[in-house]
C-alpha cells in the first residue's frame, strides 16, 4: 500500500524559490496534462555526493517522471578534483537540475532546487520522501542510518559499508523504520547476470562447488607518503566534513573525490569497489544471499608503509561455505564463473558445455527477482512499499566477503565465522577489525 507520507505535501513543487515557497499557478503541466505525473504525487529526492556516480544516480532518478529532485548536497561547492577532472560538486549539479526542469516548463525558466553543505540539513525537511547516498564508503553508515531515523527512502551507492559493523547498522536502521532501500548493484538487474544465476540454481551445472571471483588489480601508487605533497584547503570546500567519522590527515586533493578508494581510512580498493558487484553476483548464484562463509583466508600485497594510496594491489581470498562451495576471489581479473559436478556457467552467459545454456529456464526451474534497472525497482518500490531488487541485507552480506578478506590479509591468517550470528569464532583480535573508531561527534 502507498505509504501516507508519500505524495502528501506536493501543491508546491515545481515552484520552490530558494530558501522559501514562492506565490504561483498551478499549471497544467503540474496537473499531469503533458504526460508527466502530478507534481502532487512525484516522490520527492533529495541527493547526497554528487562526484561522479552520485550525480549519474542522481540524473537517473531525475528522469523519471514520478522523481522530482528537490534538494542537493555536497561538502564541494564544485570543482575538477572528483573523477578524471570532471566539473562536479553543488553548482553544476545545481545548475543541470534546474536546466532539466526548465525544459519542461513554457517558461523556459526554472528555480527550484535547494543546495546544501551538511546532509543534516537536507534531512531535516519534512517534504523530502527518499535520498540517493553518493559519497565516498567512509560516509555510507551514518547517512543511510540518519536518513532511515529521519523517515525516507534510500538509495545507496555500492559498497554498501566501510566496515561489517557499519552495514550490520545499516541494516537495523531500515529495518526498524520500515524503509525502502536499493544498493546501486546494478547486476541485479541484468537479464543476462540473472539468467546465468538462474542455469546455476536451477541445477544446470550440477552440484556446485567452486566460484571464482575476479576483481581489477590495484592501483599504481603515485610514490609519495603520507602527509607530503600539503595543499590548502580550496575555497567552497569543507574538508572538516569531508572527513568526517574518518581520522583527521592533511589536505590533499588526491586524497579526496574520486581516488579515496585508494586510501584504507575511507575505503578498501578495488576488493570493495568491484567485489561489491561480483561477490553479490556470486552470492545470487549460489543462493548464499542471507548468509556467508565459515572460513576465509586472504593473501595481499600492500604497498610500502607511509603510502598515501594504501590499498592491496594483489590479493588471493578463499572462502568456505557450510555447505563445502569455495569461493575463490583474485585481483588481475574481472566476472564470475560457479563451477559445477557437470561443467561452468560464467557472469556473460557462457557456459561448459554449451548445451548447458541451450534451453530456456523451465516453469518449474529457478526464476529469480527480474527488474528494468535498479533505478525504476527503487521508484516503483517506492511507491509500492515492496522489497527492492538490492535490499540492505543482502548488500550487507556479500560486502561482508570482502571486509572479511580485508581482514584476513591484514592479519595474515585464515579467519571462522559465523554467519548465522555474524561473528568471528574465538578471534578478538580480529573481531576488533569488524569496525572503526569514528572521529567524534560522529557516532550512530
Amino acid at each position: 500500500m502507498q505509504s501516507s507520507r508519500v505524495f502528501a505535501r506536493r501543491s508546491f513543487l515545481g515552484c520552490l524559490a530558494v530558501g522559501g515557497v514562492a506565490p504561483h499557478v498551478i499549471t497544467s503541466a503540474a496537473l499531469g496534462a503533458d504526460g508527466r505525473t502530478p507534481a502532487s504525487e512525484r516522490i520527492t529526492l533529495g541527493s547526497i555526493g554528487l562526484g561522479g556516480q552520485g550525480t549519474r544516480d542522481m540524473q537517473s532518478l531525475r528522469g523519471h517522471g514520478d522523481v522530482q529532485v528537490v534538494a542537493l548536497c555536497d561538502v564541494d561547492g564544485g570543482s575538477r578534483n572528483y573523477e578524471r577532472g570532471w566539473y562536479r560538486g553543488l553548482a553544476p549539479a545545481r545548475e543541470s537540475t534546474e536546466r532539466h526542469y526548465a525544459a519542461q516548463r513554457r517558461a523556459g525558466t526554472y528555480k527550484g532546487c535547494d543546495t546544501y553543505s551538511d546532509f543534516r540539513d537536507l534531512l531535516a525537511r519534512d517534504d523530502i520522501d527518499a535520498v540517493n547516498v553518493g559519497t565516498p564508503d567512509h560516509w555510507h553508515g551514518l547517512i543511510v542510518a540518519a536518513a532511515a531515523r529521519a523517515g525516507k527512502d534510500i538509495y545507496c551507492q555500492k559498497p554498501l559499508s566501510l566496515t561489517i559493523e557499519d552495514g550490520k547498522a545499516m541494516v537495523a536502521a531500515v529495518h526498524r523504520t520500515d524503509r525502502v532501500f536499493q544498493c546501486g548493484s546494478q547486476r541485479r538487474a541484468s537479464s543476462q547476470c540473472r539468467h546465468a544465476c538462474e542455469l546455476v540454481r536451477s541445477g544446470r551445472i550440477g552440484k556446485l562447488h567452486t566460484v571464482r571471483v575476479g576483481l581489477p588489480g590495484g592501483h599504481s601508487n603515485p610514490g609519495y607518503t603520507m602527509g607530503e605533497e600539503r595543499m590548502p584547503v580550496p575555497k567552497g570546500f569543507d574538508y572538516d566534513l569531508w572527513l568526517g567519522p574518518a581520522p583527521w590527515a592533511p589536505y590533499t586533493h588526491k586524497r579526496c573525490h574520486w581516488t579515496f578508494r585508494w586510501i584504507r581510512d575511507y575505503s578498501a580498493g578495488q576488493l570493495t569497489d568491484w567485489g561489491a558487484h561480483f561477490i553479490d553476483m556470486a552470492h545470487w548464484g549460489m543462493g548464499a544471499d542471507y548468509t556467508g562463509p565459515v572460513e576465509v583466508m586472504g593473501k595481499g600485497t600492500f604497498p610500502d608503509k607511509g603510502a598515501l594510496w594504501d590499498t592491496a594491489v594483489a590479493f588471493h581470498i578463499e572462502c568456505t561455505y557450510a555447505d563445502g562451495v569455495k569461493m575463490i576471489i583474485t585481483s588481475g581479473g574481472g566476472g564470475v564463473r560457479w563451477e559445477g559436478e557437470h561443467g561452468s556457467v560464467d557472469l556473460g552467459g557462457r557456459t561448459n558445455p554449451a548445451s548447458i545454456g541451450q534451453a530456456p529456464i523451465g516453469p518449474d526451474e529457478v526464476h529469480l527477482y527480474a527488474s528494468p534497472n535498479v533505478y525504476t525497482n527503487f521508484v516503483q518500490c517506492v511507491k509500492t512499499r515492496r522489497i527492492t531488487a538490492a535490499p540492505v541485507e543482502v548488500a550487507h552480506r556479500s560486502i561482508s566477503v570482502a571486509h572479511l578478506g580485508h581482514i584476513s590479509m591484514t592479519l595474515g591468517r585464515k579467519l571462522r565465522w559465523n554467519p548465522e550470528k555474524e561473528e568471528l569464532v574465538n578471534d578478538p583480535a580480529a573481531t576488533r577489525l569488524l569496525g572503526r573508531e569514528k572521529r567524534e561527534p560522529w557516532q550512530f
